[in-house]
């Protein structure tokens, strides 16, 4: 039986419901998929948001802390020039005079030849330097040079009762008038801790070449202000009827060569001890004083102070050796040459060495020259195998000056890359001839290996422990053009020896 119109009108509106029930039910079950998936691309997407932003800030954090670790090392350096390599660190035990002032801007000077020196003020400010002590107030910005100088081309310029009292320099601006400087803060090494003696503090200023005495508008415990009217060399200078006495120093030297040419043996130990006031301009007397002798002398570093008032000084020591003279006049007058004991002994150290005040009888100062054991190169060996050979102690403070440890290779091409075209100035210095500097040219086309051939030349010319950092910087200190970077670099091998 055939279907009529309506039941074929009906199938047909069945199917179709059919057919979009079905693909309804299709969407509906591939939509919960769908969603599914575009929730975990969603999270994916937020979670390598979340790392890629972590690892950003992982990366500022570790520039913050490699800067923060810059910042501290330059402090340390700062604090290292400070207290170690500054002469007018001494916090005197009478007066109480800290030798630093405190809210100066510390700055560092660049060295630009020998005993000059050469310092950027970036604006109106106060800056300290940090190797001479200086304290300049400049209304804007400005470049100074300046040096230390001698007081014995002016002391005879001083009259009546007028008394040097503080290293004098030479102060220069660069391409600007003397006016952009307000004041100078000069050091003292006078100890102010007797009230009742009355002093008058004022600068010795050679203008024209002519000497004038200018008034200072104030003192401290430490330093001298005054007031600049132009610049050209100045020192501190001190009026009064009493005696004064001085923040000084005892500066020790230690024999490296006999007349013969020959090294101290262990059985013969020679010194020299000088008396100086805590300044620049003694100390720098004494050291030019000592470079001129034939025989090599090594300076054992950071010397003991002391207060020193002018008299006659003894040396003692124990054991007994050869002291000349018995008896030492220190006085501020300004000689040629400055006087000193020599201590020769026969034994090997300890020495202990004793400065006795002959009218009081008093002792000013004490200290004990001890010979270090030789480093090892064993790991296990204990911390005190690695001191310096050579070692002052006084008051409980170690100091001394590292001997016996020759550069090595590595540290000689360390010096050589810092060495430009004034290298064959340096090996002249270094005792090496044009026909030497032309044979090593010759062997070597690469101009750094030629500094370095020169250097190792002259490491093989020396005995052991003779070709040390302190050694090469002492043979090569008077070049006027040797760069700041090498004598840099010798220092802080000086240091880290002297640390070790």
């Amino acid at each position: 039986m055939c279907p009529t119109e309506t039941e074929i009108s009906l199938h047909l509106r069945t199917k179709r419901s059919c057919q979009k029930v079905t693909a309804a039910a299709q969407k509906t079950r591939g939509r919960p998929l769908r969603r599914a998936q575009t929730k975990r691309m969603k999270r994916a997407k937020r979670t390598m948001r979340l790392l890629k932003k972590k690892r950003m800030m992982q990366g500022r954090l570790n520039m913050v802390r490699h800067v923060m670790k810059h910042l501290h090392t330059i402090v340390l350096t700062t604090q290292k020039i400070l207290m170690e390599e500054n002469p007018f660190k001494v916090c005197c035990g009478k007066c109480k005079a800290v030798q630093l002032s405190h809210g100066n801007e510390l700055v560092t000077p660049r060295r630009i030849s020998k005993g000059r020196l050469e310092v950027q003020l970036e604006g109106e400010g106060t800056y300290q330097c940090s190797v001479t002590g200086l304290v300049f107030e400049a209304s804007e910005r400005v470049l100074l040079r300046y040096s230390v100088l001698s007081w014995s081309k002016f002391g005879a310029f001083l009259r009546d009762s007028w008394k040097f009292a503080g290293p004098i320099f030479n102060v220069d601006t660069v391409n600007k008038e003397a006016s952009v400087l307000t004041s100078i803060q000069f050091p003292h090494s006078i100890c102010l801790a007797d009230p009742e003696n009355e002093m008058r503090f004022s600068v010795l200023h050679m203008r024209d070449n002519r000497p004038l005495i200018e008034p200072t508008v104030d003192h401290s415990g430490s330093h001298v202000k005054w007031n600049v009217t132009s610049l050209s060399p100045v020192g501190p200078i001190v009026q009064t009827s009493q005696s004064v006495e001085h923040h000084g120093l005892v500066l020790l030297y230690r024999q490296l060569c006999s007349d013969n040419g020959n090294n101290n043996n262990n059985n013969h130990y020679s010194f020299h001890i000088y008396l100086a006031t805590n300044s620049s301009s003694d100390i720098k007397d004494i050291s030019k004083q000592m470079r001129r002798y034939k025989n090599r002398y090594l300076p054992i570093e950071k010397p003991p102070t002391c207060n020193l008032g002018e008299g006659t000084y003894r040396l003692l020591s124990e054991p007994e050796g050869e002291i000349k003279p018995q008896d030492l006049k220190f006085t501020l007058a300004m000689t040629t040459i400055k006087g000193y004991f020599e201590a020769f002994f026969e034994q090997p150290p300890p020495f202990k060495l004793s400065l006795i005040e002959t009218t009081t009888e008093e002792t000013v100062w004490s200290g004990t020259i001890r010979e270090g054991r030789k480093r090892s190169s064993s790991p296990s060996e204990d911390e005190t195998s690695k001191r310096p050979r050579w070692q002052l102690e006084s008051d409980g403070v170690k100091t001394g000056t590292p001997a016996g440890q020759d550069m090595s290779e590595k540290q000689l091409l360390q010096v050589a890359k810092r060495l430009g075209k004034e290298w064959k100035q340096v090996a002249i210095y270094l005792d090496l001839n044009s026909r030497e500097l032309d044979d090593i040219q010759a062997a070597e086309k690469d101009v750094t290996m030629q500094k370095l051939k020169m250097l190792v030349e002259w490491k093989s010319r020396r005995r052991a422990g003779e070709a040390t950092a302190a050694h090469l910087w002492k043979s090569v200190e008077e070049l006027d053009n040797l760069p700041n970077e090498v004598h840099q670099t010798l220092q802080d091998m000086m240091d880290n020896q002297a640390a070790k």
